[in-house]
């Protein structure tokens, strides 16, 4: 795909990006009024060529104002590709050093930090065409892999690899290869919490042990195994 090579051209490309993408909007006018990851990242276009025109407190201070009208903070120098959406945005923090690639679609509360205090690169570089969740962290100076997703409230400490999804504190891959289905995403919470509740009403019957109790009891093994198979995608 070609894009904008102007400024103007990659804020229009952030507009026209929404109403691909969102099959929430009904209007154009919602886009300057519901929509604070866009606002945030105008600013940001501006901000940005701003900074590298030598000219960065100002480009802070513009950042600043942004970040307290649509609370989303994003660091002028940090680069940012085109036809980013960030969806919803509210939470949304992007480092100073972070890169993000063309076509990458960011919802709320999600972190690109950094680890280091050094003036390194210290923030991720996130690929083209990777969709980062709700709520997920991603620190340091990693790479996330083109055509990669990130799961909701998953913690990325380790570069994952493109065409991958991955999910979990710490975060690893959990699927390989280009894939849309979310839904087969491992939760290992629920896996623990189905296995945890059914052993407390099994020892809760004051019931002998007998065939019915024994059946139960291998019910119960049967959501344990399948807790350790999940556990087991992440070893």
């Amino acid at each position: 795909m070609e894009y904008a090579k102007t400024l103007w051209g990659t804020i229009k490309e952030d507009f026209e990006v929404i109403l691909q993408k969102d099959p929430a909007i009904n209007s154009k006018i919602e886009l300057f009024f519901n929509y604070p990851g866009l606002i945030a990242l105008v600013h940001y276009r501006f901000a940005h060529s701003l900074y590298n025109r030598g000219f960065k407190v100002l480009a802070r201070v513009i950042m600043g104002i942004t970040q307290w009208l649509t609370n989303v903070d994003i660091h002028p120098a940090c680069k940012i590709g085109h036809r980013v959406f960030i969806d919803h945005g509210i939470g949304v923090v992007i480092g100073e050093t972070a890169e993000i690639g063309n076509e990458v679609t960011i919802y709320q509360g999600v972190s690109l930090g950094g680890v280091s205090l050094e003036r390194v690169k210290r923030h991720p570089t996130i690929g083209d065409n990777v969709i980062i969740g709700a709520g997920a962290k991603v620190l340091g100076n990693i790479v996330v892999g083109s055509h990669s997703k990130i799961g909701a409230n998953s913690v990325v400490i380790h570069s994952i690899a493109p065409n991958s999804t991955a999910v979990g504190i710490p975060a690893k891959a959990v699927i390989k290869g280009n894939s849309d289905d979310l839904d087969k995403i491992p939760d290992i919470s629920y896996q623990l919490f189905c296995y945890i509740y059914k052993r407390l009403e099994i020892l809760q019957k004051d019931s002998p042990f007998n065939q019915e109790r024994l059946e139960e009891i291998n019910d119960l093994n049967k959501v344990y195994k399948e807790f350790l198979k999940v556990i087991q995608q992440f070893s």
